[in-house]
Formats: C-alpha cells, structure tokens, sequence
C-alpha cells in the first residue's frame, strides 16, 4: 500500500513536469509547443507549429496513461509513459543536434533550455515511480481440503454399506413349506411296530 502511494506520487510528479516542459524554453529561446511533431522525423524548421500538433500532444498522451496507471495500478502504463516521455525528448535532441550542428548550454540562455530538463526528469520519474510502485495484488485461492464423516470406534475406515435387502435365501421361495426331511435324518424306533392286523389286534410278539 505504501509503495503504491510513493510511486503514484512520483509518477504524477514527473507526468506534471512533462506536460509543463513544452510551456519553457527548449533552445535558444524557443518554447517545445513551437516544435511540430512532424518536423521530429523530417526535420526542424524554423516554422511554428499549432499547439495540438506539437511536441504537446505525445506529452499529454503520456500524462493520461499515467492517470490511468495511478488508477489501476499498472506498472507497465507508467513506464510505457514514461519511455513515450524520454523517447520523443531524445528523438527531438537528435533533429536539432541535426539542424543545428552541436548542441550546447550558454549560460545567458542560449543553447538546451530548461523545458528539455523538465522532459527529462519527467521521465525519469515515471520510471522511478513504476519501479517503486508494486503493483495490483494477487489474491491466491486456497482449496480446503473436503470434509470426512468421523471414523468408528474400532479405527477402521468409513466405507460404502451394503444396502438392506429382503430377498428369501437361494434355497426357499417365499411361501414354501420347508422340505421333508431325508431318509438319513429319520428316527429309527426300536422294536418296531408291527402292522394292526385286520381285526385291529398286533401280531404276536417277538422275543
């Protein structure tokens, strides 16, 4: 939380300075907002140019890329910012160098003024301001582990029970009367009975 603050701080700052550089001397007197965009890659002339098609418009371009990174707090819009800042100040270095011969600084105001110092530490400062910032945080999800039913008392695992049924044994059909049984499993009685003669009366009896 700290270092997004310190770094939007410092990213606002420099997009500040950035935008105001055009509005100061760049050299020799003459202001960046004089400087057209297209005379950075065809060459400087000494026409003034428009205040929207000068070296205002990257600058302010950058300024709003900034504000967007402050809000969502993208490291990567300021420093794009940043780099559009000190890449058209350069670019702007290398035409007049071009046009110009050398580029020098006179102490009675001649040369690189102080709106080329502005861009340059604008820039510096977006920079600064995405490297201090730290970014959007990342919440990480956790997945819980799923709950288990508590184990029995004897320690054993829960596992799948069998389900109730109520089907009769393989042997019996519902309804049947259980068989008779075998001959092995008949009591044997000891004499045996002997057969009721016709007359109802029993045989004689044997020793």
């Amino acid at each position: 939380m700290i270092r997004n603050i310190a770094g939007s701080v410092l990213a606002l700052a420099g997009a500040t300075a950035a935008v105001w550089s055009p509005f100061r001397a760049w050299y020799d007197g003459r202001h960046g907002r004089d400087y057209a965009i297209g005379e950075l890659f065809t060459g400087i002339t000494d026409e003034k140019a428009e205040v929207l098609g000068s070296i205002l418009l990257p600058f302010a371009f950058a300024a709003l890329l900034t504000l967007v990174g402050v809000v969502l707090r993208s490291r990567l819009l300021v420093a794009l910012a940043g780099l559009v800042v000190l890449g058209f100040t350069i670019l702007w270095m290398v035409r007049v160098g071009e046009a110009e011969g050398s580029l020098t600084i006179d102490a009675d105001g001649t040369g690189l003024g102080d709106g080329v110092a502005n861009a340059f530490g604008g820039g510096i400062l977006l920079l600064l301001g995405a490297l201090v910032m730290s970014g959007r945080s990342r919440t990480h999800r956790v997945d819980r582990a799923p709950r288990h039913a508590h184990p029995p008392l004897d320690g054993q695992p829960p596992g799948p029970s069998a389900p109730p049924t109520d089907r009769p044994p393989a042997d019996r059909t519902p309804g049947a009367f259980p068989a008779d049984p075998s001959p092995s499993e008949q009591t044997l009685t000891w004499p045996p009975e002997e057969p009721p003669t016709t007359d109802g009366s029993r045989g004689p009896d044997r020793p």
